[in-house]
């Protein structure tokens, strides 16, 4: 008979061992960032309104709004994003799977890549366009209205940019991807081989 005393920590270990560690926090990571998508807007509208942007010259004032559009809506897909990944990641490795942590890491590489490839591709694109389009040289004066240093500093104008932008969301979803599917199957290769080791 087991000592109840020595072997109490049993469930916790098999919680670890089947990974349930790593999934569960990881899936709860995504809901976060999910909700803070969503909120995002908000937040960013609340600056704007605090900045008087409607006591801005006109042309001004219509090109953060679009832009502010388009934030709201990249906000709503990363949103979706998030959401959908967090369910998917609770299947990134089975229970009894040798190798659980690196399925859950590679997991949450591709999903970092597919959001901010999202937000460069889509948001990059869209300041691009409006502040070359309406604004011209005013452009630069755009980022700053948004009350976030980043966008400002990493989002450019000018038709160099409406190109570049896509391409450059394009690539970080791609690499990104690959990277995670090399983890992915140096694990799968791991835990087959390990499988194999074990059968009788």
């Amino acid at each position: 008979m087991e000592n109840k005393f020595l072997t109490f920590i049993s469930p916790y270990l098999s919680y670890i061992d089947k990974g349930h560690l790593f999934r569960k926090p990881f899936s709860w990571l995504y809901a976060i960032i999910g909700i803070i998508n969503l909120l995002l807007p908000l937040y960013i509208l609340y600056q704007l309104i605090d900045q008087r942007i409607f006591d801005a010259e006109f042309k001004i004032t219509i090109t953060v709004l679009l832009a502010w559009a388009i934030i709201a809506f990249a906000g709503w897909l990363s949103y979706q994003l998030w959401w959908d990944r967090k369910t998917k990641i609770t299947f990134s490795s089975d229970d009894n799977a040798e190798f659980v942590a690196t399925p859950a890491f590679s997991h949450l590489i591709q999903t970092l890549g597919e959001w901010i490839g999202t937000w460069v591709g889509l948001v990059g694109f869209g300041f691009a366009l409006l502040t070359t389009i309406i604004l011209g040289e005013q452009g630069d004066y755009l980022g700053y209205q948004f009350g976030i240093p980043i966008v400002g500093e990493y989002l450019g104008f000018g038709w160099t940019y409406v190109f570049l932008m896509p391409i450059y969301g394009f690539l970080i979803i791609v690499l990104t991807r690959f990277l995670a599917e090399q983890i992915k199957a140096l694990s799968a290769i791991a835990n087959n081989t390990k499988h194999r080791q074990t059968s009788p």
